[in-house]
């Protein structure tokens, strides 16, 4: 099954598309009813299609994100540092 959607009505309800595409529809995105994009759901084989892990601003690979238990204020910690030299 496909449905046609405005750009307004898609970013007003992205997820509810994205379930309908998750499902096997296909959704036909317009503009001024001028047909500008297909949202189609992802084949088995993506085709060229390569997930890789997310790089930092030196093109290496991100360190994960550490929670830390407390707060720390690091400016305070900083100060005390440089009053010690």
């Amino acid at each position: 099954m496909s449905q046609v959607v405005k750009v307004s009505e898609l970013k007003a309800g992205l997820s509810g598309y994205l379930a309908r595409v998750r499902r096997g529809e296909t959704v036909t995105v317009c503009d001024r009813q001028t047909p500008i994009a297909k949202l189609v759901p992802v084949e088995d084989d993506p085709g060229g299609i390569e997930v890789r892990e997310p790089l930092d601003a030196r093109g290496l690979p991100a360190a994960p994100r550490i929670a830390l238990r407390r707060r720390i204020d690091v400016l305070s910690l900083l100060l005390a540092d440089r009053d010690h030299r």
